[in-house]
């Protein structure tokens, strides 16, 4: 895609951690010239960053005369777009884009993108490792691994696996994936939203905006309101249903134990046993993957062994270790309900569940038949855990309060029993108590190692 901006004029980067960093740099590369603002302390790695490239940059606050004067302006995806500096932004009409949209004007790689509430990570990582395991050069980015834009910057990959969030997707106009997939849709971050699904669900098929007929889009298509906007909106790309059974047009599916992709010009069979991710969430990831490689023509045998010895991502489903014969199982990913459900769905065990952070207007009540089910206690980690008291009360005889993850961790082993699983899933941000999800879940691992 090319660049409609001289190249002298002004690009504000709004945000300086991984993605704006690596939006600075590509702008800086690209001939602009760029200033970066960041209302929070920026890390020292990115500082580095920053000054290695002779880039201007302010911390801990927003120089609105400076950032008005921006011909456009790179938006980090955790900035709100209801803050002060971003209202001002529309009223000059100064455009604000995210990275994925700023990266994309300077390479003609092929996009193969992820979004959904749910599995991001591990599907687009899977993809990833399928294309690097069968020769393609091929980079990882989006909201996982190093910032799209610096990888444009100083790589030159002929493919790029995108994971993309609702966020990202926010910013985008005239980005296009060559390969769309939409995993599933469930609440979350509806404070984002204004506490409309519809503008959430509306967010997230962004991603089939731009798509030709030559394009590809896979998707759930056993999910509600995925089937309900793919069935109401005019969509131009070619289209790949997966689902657990059969239906007529299904793309993806299990039969006999089998995952089976058909599509028109190639099969593929493999057994769901030899696939490495366990539970029926990370068989969805794996039909997605699979379609996605067959649609690139990926050979068979190449698809296969990926999908059977992949390692999984961290902090989503990560075994830690069994101490006493107790496992302890890291999910700190599981920032939202439905995430959490996943994980309890794979369950074999009784599980002690750790719950809690920061509150996104969650709704407990998907996971009440589970956690009555398969919880024998529940410890819950986070500043208020009022929400999730008034929710859990009556449903779960063993519940206790932590603040921190050592006590969090401490208090579960002690509430397990010979057999148990200890299961981090917390189905919230971790902000109130954390740095991050990955921060939260590092603790965890660091505290069951010591017990």
């Amino acid at each position: 895609m090319k660049n409609n901006f001289a190249k002298n004029k002004l690009i504000v980067v709004l945000g300086a951690g991984e993605s704006g960093a690596g939006t600075a740099v590509l702008a800086k590369y690209q001939g602009y010239k760029v200033f970066v603002s960041d209302s929070g302390e920026i890390k020292q790695e990115y500082k580095t960053i920053l000054e290695q490239n002779n880039i201007p940059f302010e911390e801990k606050k927003h120089t609105e005369d400076k950032i008005l004067m921006a011909a456009e302006v790179v938006k980090s995806p955790g900035i709100p777009d209801n803050i002060s500096i971003i209202n001002k932004l529309h009223q000059k009409n100064i455009s604000v884009i995210s990275e994925i949209e700023f990266a994309g004007r300077f390479t003609d790689a092929k996009m193969i993108c992820v979004t959904g509430s749910n599995g991001k990570t591990t599907t687009a990582t899977l993809i990833y490792h399928i294309l690097k395991n069968s020769g393609f050069n091929v980079g990882l980015a989006g909201n996982v691994g190093k910032s799209f834009a610096l990888q444009v910057a100083t790589e030159k990959f002929d493919y790029y696996v995108l994971e993309i969030s609702s966020f990202q997707l926010d910013g985008m106009t005239d980005f296009k994936a060559n390969i769309a997939i939409v995993l599933n849709i469930t609440p979350d971050h509806l404070d984002r939203y204004d506490h409309k699904f519809e503008n959430y669900v509306r967010s997230k098929f962004r991603i089939t905006q731009n798509q030709t007929a030559e394009d590809a889009l896979i998707y759930w298509e056993d999910d509600p309101v995925i089937k309900k906007v793919v069935e109401n909106k005019h969509l131009n790309a070619m289209l790949f249903p997966f689902a657990m059974e059969k239906h007529a047009g299904t793309d993806a599916f299990v039969e006999n134990e089998n995952l089976i992709i058909e599509t028109p010009k190639r099969d593929f069979r493999m057994k769901t046993a030899e696939l490495s991710l366990k539970g029926q969430h990370n068989i969805y990831n794996s039909m997605a993957a699979g379609l996605a490689a067959m649609i690139m023509d990926v050979k068979k045998d190449d698809i296969r062994r990926s999908l059977a010895d992949f390692q999984g991502v961290e902090h989503r489903l990560e075994y830690v270790a069994t101490v006493r014969n107790v496992r302890f199982i890291n999910d700190s990913k599981a920032t939202n309900v439905n995430s959490c459900w996943y994980a309890l769905e794979s369950m074999q065990t009784p599980v002690v569940l750790i719950l809690g952070g920061t509150d996104k207007g969650n709704d407990y009540s998907e996971i009440e038949n589970l956690v009555k089910a398969k919880v024998r206690a529940l410890v819950f980690l986070g500043i208020d855990n009022s929400k999730l008291h008034m929710f859990f009360d009556d449903k779960v005889d063993n519940i206790v309060d932590t603040n921190n993850m050592q006590d969090a961790v401490n208090q579960a082993y002690n509430l397990a029993i010979s057999g148990d699983t200890v299961l981090l899933s917390p189905c919230c941000a971790s902000f109130d108590l954390f740095k991050n999800y990955e921060d939260r879940g590092k603790q965890f691992k660091e505290y069951v190692r010591a017990l």
